[in-house]
């Protein structure tokens, strides 16, 4: 006789746990089989680090109410956090907002002291921003120009990846996502790098806000991919 199909293999990764979800059952029998899975693992219920869990669903549409009772399972486990929910089927609506956020907006102006420039999707902004000017994008931020004021990107969902490149990164803030950083860096050292365009990113081992060489930024893998769009 053969044996039963597992419905939820967890697998151990070097980041936490991928929790791979059977996508032809009955969505009520996924959420048994986890509660059981967890409840079986002997190594869940001690006192550790959090550990990051990320969920794969495969070709199943997983509704907003459901994503919420698979968040409630796993983080009834203090240390167990839910980082994302994959699946391979998406609304018509994500598409919509997914393209959105994938568009890039150009502007060619400068944004002076007390202007504010707010865009949905991606910003390329060919221009300066003065001290006192702000930027902010749903995506990301390009500056072919000096980045001397405030620059805000990442404001939409999975804000974390977003990036702010500049010609000549001299914030007074950086916003990525909820995270924020002020310039504590040298402006003279600055300008003498002003002919290599840096990038700043959100680097999730230190939970803070790094500023690189674009060209180390590539190398890295930190750069989305509507920068090779452009």
């Amino acid at each position: 006789m053969p044996a039963t199909q597992s419905l939820v293999t967890i697998k151990g990764r070097k980041d936490g746990l991928v929790l791979v979800m059977n996508e032809a059952c009955a969505y009520r029998d996924l959420l048994i089989e986890l509660k059981e899975k967890l409840a079986a693992s002997t190594n869940l219920d001690q006192n550790g680090p959090v550990i990051s869990v990320k969920i794969e669903v495969g070709n199943r549409y997983i509704s907003t109410d459901q994503r919420d009772q698979l968040k409630q399972i796993i983080h009834s486990y203090d240390h167990l956090k839910v980082e994302a929910i994959h699946s391979n089927v998406l609304t018509y609506a994500e598409l919509d907002q997914i393209k959105e956020q994938e568009k890039i907006v150009t502007m060619v102006r400068i944004v002076r002291s007390g202007q504010v420039l707010s865009v949905q999707g991606n910003l390329l902004l060919i221009g300066d921003v003065n001290p006192g000017g702000v930027v902010s994008a749903s995506g990301n931020i390009y500056v072919l120009g000096s980045l001397r004021g405030v620059a805000s990107a990442g404001q939409g969902e999975d804000g974390n990846n977003a990036v702010i490149v500049a010609s000549i990164m001299a914030p007074t803030q950086l916003k990525i996502g909820e995270t924020i950083s002020r310039n504590e860096r040298n402006t003279a050292e600055v300008l003498t790098e002003r002919h290599r365009f840096e990038c700043a990113y959100l680097d999730d081992h230190i939970g803070k806000i790094v500023i690189d060489h674009i060209q180390a930024t590539i190398k890295k893998g930190n750069l989305p991919f509507t920068f090779n769009k452009m």
